[in-house]
């Protein structure tokens, strides 16, 4: 019988048909050559399996994010920007940039953090440990380590091998002055961020927004600031300053320095201040290192008797020649005012001011009446938070509302209280012709900017007021500013401090405003001392004149040089020719 090409399914042992499957696979196991074309598939659909796998792993790992660029983009959102250079008037550095390395980690390429911990903070040893070390077991890409290490230090850690460890670049703000000026500056943080003061200022003014749009900026990309702050004008008062409150033993003091015909602030100190190289130590917390500028509001005692007897005369309420009962204390309902020096008798506006009588001053203040004094403070800038490029500003406190005992304590510097720049750009504006101007921090070109803010006197009373400054610096309570050679003027004030809301006759807030020269000044000059005490040679006294009129003097004496200001010997002719009209004799404000 002939063979047949017919393959039949061989049952198995059991008898059962073998299933497709199994049928298959023996077809394709065996050698005959009419088989191997099933083979062929086999192989090719096993060829297209794995290409497929391999293909759809690289199709991932191509969407996947590289690790190397992640790195570089969270180590790009972590350096710090740059930061403009900030210069004194006189093209000094006060800021800068300057260019550090930072230790950072990739916490998942660390092979034993134990071990890393350890070694890292040997080398680094005011890192804490226990912090590093959560950090590191953190699941993150990157995290810093230590920012800003000496070379050494870098060379260290670069030495110890550890995967995972790297260095990056980055800028570090630095004050090459420490201290000086710090309340201005203000400082920026280990991320070159401005916190407080003219850097607080800059961000401020887009310097934020551009880092944080992404633009990488160079220090060579930014035009530097120009302050009006002279350095060594402020170094010099702030150094007179810091030996007065050792001297006088106060808890703390300010003082300061401004251009009346510009509002230039030329020096500016705080003390106690801070070193903004060290953040720590610009965020302590005590209430003394505040910018008592600015930020602390104060009763400015006698120096308001400025304000107060201007408005009279601006007022037409009284002239130089009017005489004011101050024989005895002045009584309102159950409050009764006293004069420190009670004369006993008529005094003349020259008097109240040289005397510095709180009874002539009120009695003039009653004379303008309340909305004609509330005005005239709203005028000042009296009733209204200062604004400058400085962020940390007060808002004064006013009493609400306002009665006539209000009238007559305000007129004498009591129970309103304001920031002592806001004070010190009142008693400016009162002496440099009658023109209002807001003190600035920055540097402006012109000589004179007056004409470009409010008159808030007439020239006339500008003058008088000038007149009564110098009287006071020649025979009153001023004299410790009477240099030789730089026909000063100058007005005390001694305030008695708030303490568990009653006023302390043992503790006193002083302060001391003088001009220069105060026939044409272009100087005014702020001391204030929180607290000082009597000591030798005081006689007992710790009111103004013995304390923040000292130092006053002294800071005059040794900045007046540096601000090209040289003594001049020979008195000015006709140094008030309004007065002189009045009839009032200039023999006593021509003493040398």
């Amino acid at each position: 019988m002939a063979e047949s090409n017919v393959d039949f399914i061989e049952p198995d042992p059991a008898g059962a048909p073998k299933s497709r499957m199994a049928q298959f696979l023996a077809d394709v196991m065996r050698t005959r050559l009419d088989k191997s074309s099933s083979r062929l598939r086999l192989v090719a659909i096993g060829f297209i399996m794995v290409f497929g796998l391999i293909s759809g792993k690289l199709v991932l790992l191509g969407f996947k994010p590289d690790n190397s660029q992640s790195l570089k983009g969270a180590a790009a959102e972590a350096v710090s920007g740059a930061r403009p250079d900030i210069l004194d008037r006189n093209g000094a550095v006060m800021a800068t940039d300057i260019k550090t390395m930072s230790v950072f980690a990739e916490p998942r390429r660390i092979i034993d953090k134990d071990e890393a911990v350890e070694l890292l903070t040997a080398v680094l040893p005011d890192v804490d440990a226990h912090d590093l070390r959560d950090r590191l077991g953190s699941r993150k890409g990157f995290v810093w380590v230590k920012r800003g290490i000496t070379p050494s230090q870098q060379a260290e850690v670069y030495h110890l091998g550890l995967p995972g460890i790297g260095f990056l670049p980055e800028n570090r703000r630095v004050y090459p002055n420490g201290p000086i000026a710090a309340h201005v500056l203000g400082f920026a943080n280990l991320d070159n961020q401005g916190i407080a003061g003219i850097e607080k200022y800059i961000d401020g003014q887009g310097l934020a927004d551009l880092h944080g749009a992404g633009f990488k900026l160079s220090s060579d990309d930014l035009k530097p600031i120009t302050l009006s702050i002279d350095l060594n004008a402020t170094h010099a008062m702030r150094d007179e300053l810091a030996k007065g409150i050792e001297h006088f033993k106060a808890k703390s003091g300010a003082a300061a320095i401004m251009n009346v015909n510009t509002g230039e602030m030329i020096a500016f100190a705080s003390l106690p201040d801070y070193d903004p190289n060290n953040p720590a130590e610009a965020l302590n917390l005590d209430p003394n290192h505040i910018n008592h500028l600015t930020v602390g509001v104060y009763e400015m005692g006698s120096t308001f008797k400025a304000i107060s007897i201007a408005m009279a005369l601006e007022a037409n309420k009284v002239t130089l020649n009017s005489k004011l009962d101050a024989r005895d204390s002045l009584r309102y309902g159950r409050f009764t005012i006293h004069d420190f020096h009670n004369e006993g008798r008529f005094l003349t506006v020259p008097e109240v001011f040289k005397y510095s009588s709180n009874v002539g001053t009120a009695r003039m203040a009653m004379l303008v009446g309340i909305e004609g004094h509330q005005a005239f403070l709203k005028k000042m800038g009296q009733f209204d938070r200062l604004r400058t490029e400085l962020p940390e500003n007060a808002m004064p406190l006013i009493p609400k509302p306002w009665s006539e005992l209000n009238t007559i304590t305000a007129a004498f510097g009591q129970g309103l209280n304001v920031a002592p720049l806001q004070a010190m750009m009142a008693v400016a504006g009162l002496v440099n012709g009658g023109y209002l101007i807001k003190p600035t921090f920055l540097r402006r070109d012109s000589d004179d900017v007056r004409t470009e803010y409010p008159r808030v006197v007439r020239p006339e009373v500008s003058e008088e007021l000038r007149y009564l400054m110098r009287l006071n610096a020649a025979v009153g309570s001023a004299k410790k500013i009477n240099i030789p050679g730089y026909f000063a003027g100058g007005k005390t004030g001694t305030a008695d401090k708030i303490i568990h809301g009653r006023y302390a006759k043992d503790k006193v807030f002083t302060t001391f405003m003088s001009i220069m020269p105060a026939d044409k000044p272009k100087y005014l000059f702020l001391v204030l001392m929180d607290d000082p005490q009597a000591v030798p040679g005081t006689y007992g006294f710790h009111t103004a004149a013995w304390n923040s009129g000292e130092v006053c003097g002294k800071i005059m004496a040794r900045v007046a040089p540096i601000l090209d200001m040289p003594p001049n010997f020979v008195l000015p002719q006709q140094p008030f020719p309004y007065v002189a009209k009045l009839g009032i004799g200039l023999a006593d404000v021509m003493q040398p």
